[in-house]
């Protein structure tokens, strides 16, 4: 007898008919309601407008062929090459033809690199504010993570030669990081780890000389992100400089001389990475090589790290920006399965056990994106001379990047679980969402490196948590569609944990620093959830980001008892699990229940 069923409509099942599909195929940016809906609150309506088609044009693509080009370039590593075939020592690295074309969509038809560093990308006859670029950031990397390096690279170590080179540099550099042109591109990477550390940058061993008005660079770097960069960005110690990070300086290292030879620093090996295995990261050693110091280099203390600092901080924001495109990537492929797959005669959708887990998925899933969001607004106000949007950016920043990283970890296991035993298996997307989300945690700071910078700097040395705090409750008391009740929860939960990130810092306790992150983080999300799903449901839009922020609160900033059967959320659950838009009203209801 065959295995075949009759489900609802009569439709026969049997063989691969049981099988969920995965999210190939669709749009991207469409399916993503509350992204639509974040953009009417954060962008300008001049700016929405304008890129909203170019957000569609890049979701069909993510969801399409750049989707396909991701698993092919995941499974075919690339080469390093050491020798030319005359023998001569020109290292290059070979691509697969997928990397290369996915190069195309990134760099070239929608310049991501460049977009927010020259106007006219994109026919937006300004540069394209930051907020807005970040999207393109969030839609690209639910398909390709690895790319996403060195297109950020770009981007950030063409801000970092525009705020610190001299004109020489600029002159030499810039031109060539800003094109479109993949004849005359130059493409960003960063060469920053050594054997001696990562994140203890004190200990940095590369050597820089100057030796006849040149500075050249002798010594190894041990994890090079982008090892085939045409402009590396690089900390060294110059010669008789202090120990300590002190003595660092900036410099930008290019790829090739001024003559067009090589500049004499080799790629001794590439790294065998667990995630991001269609970008190279390779092991250097510079024999001499020339580079371009970035602001004032010499014998005594240096500014280098300060400046590279800059880098770290927007990277660091990608990175959460990348975390939130994951994890959205996650969601939409568990409600795909969980929406066809057939168990014990219903869709898995049904089963209250499995509704629960999606809620894990979804509600760190829209968590991030609303941090993303508010974080880039602050950054774009930042950029324009606001000092309480730079305060707040400089606390967000951290905050987003220790939280949200660790949280696309448990969502990429998640989204392998609710998918079963395909989701282990090569031939789906799941295992390399699960590789790729455990990257984040090593990239510019693990989650200890990232708390650490939220207390003891954020908090201690700016006090960015009482800017954090006070935006944030005028935020909450100025939108009077907040239920009341829960308005004040709202406040107080802010103020509490704002208090408690002080009392951390000012303590000097370090092993209360994640914790106090947490809270933070939580507090923040879901003050943010709550503004913005009522001030959405007054314009007639979805409201569901307020029982989202109910379950923050809920779930993730309130005690319970592991022993004790808490409420019964199922109003909640299908309101958020519905295909329907939730009005005002009845996310106010579900909020006060």
């Amino acid at each position: 007898m065959s295995n075949v069923a009759a489900i609802g409509d009569g439709q026969q099942m049997s063989g691969s008919d049981w099988l969920a599909p995965d999210c190939q195929g669709l749009n991207f940016f469409e399916i993503d309601r509350g992204l639509q809906g974040l953009l009417k609150l954060y962008l300008a309506d001049d700016l929405r407008e304008h890129m909203t088609p170019h957000y569609q044009r890049l979701g069909e693509i993510a969801g399409g062929r750049l989707d396909e080009l991701s698993r092919l370039a995941d499974r075919h590593d690339p080469i390093l090459h050491t020798r030319d075939h005359y023998g001569n020592d020109q290292d290059w690295i070979e691509f697969h033809p997928a990397y290369r074309e996915m190069e195309q969509i990134g760099y070239h038809d929608f310049g991501i690199h460049c977009m927010s560093r020259k106007p006219g990308v994109l026919g937006w006859p300004d540069k394209v504010p930051s907020i807005a670029k970040y999207v393109f950031q969030y839609l690209f990397v639910q398909s390709e993570f690895g790319l996403m390096c060195p297109i950020s690279a770009t981007d950030t170590s063409a801000m970092l030669i525009e705020r610190y080179g001299d004109e020489a540099t600029k002159q030499k550099l810039l031109a060539g990081m800003l094109s479109q042109d993949k004849d005359k591109i130059l493409k960003g990477a960063q060469f920053m780890t050594e054997k001696a550390g990562g994140s203890d940058v004190g200990n940095l061993e590369l050597e820089a000389r100057n030796e006849d008005g040149v500075w050249r660079l002798y010594g190894e770097k041990w994890f090079c992100s982008c090892a085939d960069g045409d402009v590396a960005i690089l900390l060294a110690r110059p010669e008789g400089a202090p120990g300590g990070s002190r003595g660092l300086g900036l410099f930008a290292l290019p790829r090739h001389l001024e003559d067009g030879s090589r500049n004499p620093y080799r790629i001794v090996r590439l790294k065998d990475k667990l995630g991001t295995r269609s970008m190279a990261s390779g092991e250097i050693i510079f024999e001499g090589a020339v580079a371009y110091p970035l602001g004032e280099v010499g014998a005594g203390p240096n500014k280098g790290l300060k400046q590279m600092m800059d880098q770290v901080n927007m990277s660091r924001l990608s990175h959460g920006v990348r975390a939130a495109a994951m994890m959205r990537r996650c969601l939409n492929e568990s409600l795909v399965v969980a929406q066809n797959r057939i168990a014990f005669g219903e869709r898995i959708i049904e089963k209250p056990l499995l509704r629960r887990q999606l809620m894990k998925l979804m509600v760190p899933t829209e968590q991030v994106l609303s941090v993303v969001m508010y974080v880039a607004r602050n950054l774009t106000d930042a950029e324009a001379g606001d000092a309480r949007a730079e305060r707040l950016t400089r606390i967000l920043t951290p905050l987003l990047k220790f939280r949200s990283c660790r949280d696309n970890i448990t969502v990429a296991n998640g989204a392998m679980e609710v998918r079963g035993g395909n989701g282990f298996i090569e031939d789906w997307i799941n295992p390399k969402l699960v590789r790729d989300a455990l990257t984040g945690v090593l990239w510019e700071g693990t989650s200890n490196i990232n708390a650490l910078d939220v207390t003891t700097r954020a908090v201690a040395k700016i006090g960015a948590h009482e800017d954090l705090g006070t935006a944030l409750c005028e935020d909450v008391n100025d939108t009077s569609a907040i239920p009341g009740q829960f308005r004040g929860e709202l406040t107080n939960t802010v103020e509490r944990a704002v208090a408690f990130a002080d009392e951390v810092a000012k303590s000097g306790n370090e092993p209360m620093a994640r914790q106090a992150s947490d809270a933070l983080y939580h507090a923040t999300s879901a003050a943010l959830l709550a503004t913005e799903g009522a001030r959405l449901g007054e314009m007639g839009e979805d409201a569901s980001r307020l029982i989202l922020s109910r379950m923050v609160v809920d779930h993730r900033l309130r005690p319970h008892d592991p022993l004790a059967i808490g409420d019964d959320d199922a109003a909640s659950v299908a309101a958020l699990l519905s295909d329907e838009p939730v009005d005002l009203a009845t996310a106010q209801a579900l909020t006060t229940a």
